[in-house]
């Protein structure tokens, strides 16, 4: 686990091997959450990036009988 320091303007450097590993860029946009006392950096992906994501996802399921 790797650390970081709040700056007096609220910023932080993420980390180089977090930044290769999750092909983040300059500039790139992120959304900020809170959840249960903590911060989550989710970074904005172009809808190209997102091509072929869910491929092999397991889709059988059982539905219920009054649904389609």
């Amino acid at each position: 686990m790797q650390t970081v320091t709040l700056s007096p303007k609220f910023q932080i450097v993420i980390p180089r091997p977090v930044r290769k590993s999750l092909g983040l860029r300059p500039g790139q946009r992120m959304q900020v959450l809170e959840h249960a006392g903590r911060v989550e950096l989710i970074p904005e992906r172009d809808i190209s990036e997102l091509m072929g994501f869910v491929k092999g996802i397991d889709i059988s399921f059982e539905r219920e009988k009054d649904r389609v």
